[in-house]
């Protein structure tokens, strides 16, 4: 009877998930919590030895800043933010 139980519920969670969705209004959704992934962005907690492998030397160095330090690697696309020597966040470039 338990394992039925949770069948149901996991084939009901999809719809409870949508209807969660359903209700959230334009002004609901913070700007800050939308993720928009670039290919090619690196994950968090890559080396920085590794993000250079992978895709170079960065166009611009900023940082390190403040303290722990948070240093910036600025490509085409996107920046990168390192924590100490790992990726911390990764964002999209505004454009120009």
């Amino acid at each position: 009877m338990t394992g039925r139980l949770a069948i149901c519920l996991l084939l009901l969670l999809p719809m409870y998930v949508s209807a969660q969705s359903a209700d959230a209004k334009p002004g609901d959704i913070d700007p800050a919590e939308v993720v928009v992934r670039v290919p090619g962005m690196p994950d968090r907690g890559t080396s920085m030895k590794g993000v250079r492998a992978r895709l170079g030397e960065p166009d611009r160095r900023i940082g390190p800043v403040g303290e722990p330090p948070i240093t910036r690697w600025v490509y085409d696309r996107f920046t990168v933010y390192f924590e100490h020597n790992r990726v911390l966040h990764a964002v999209k470039n505004r454009s120009r």
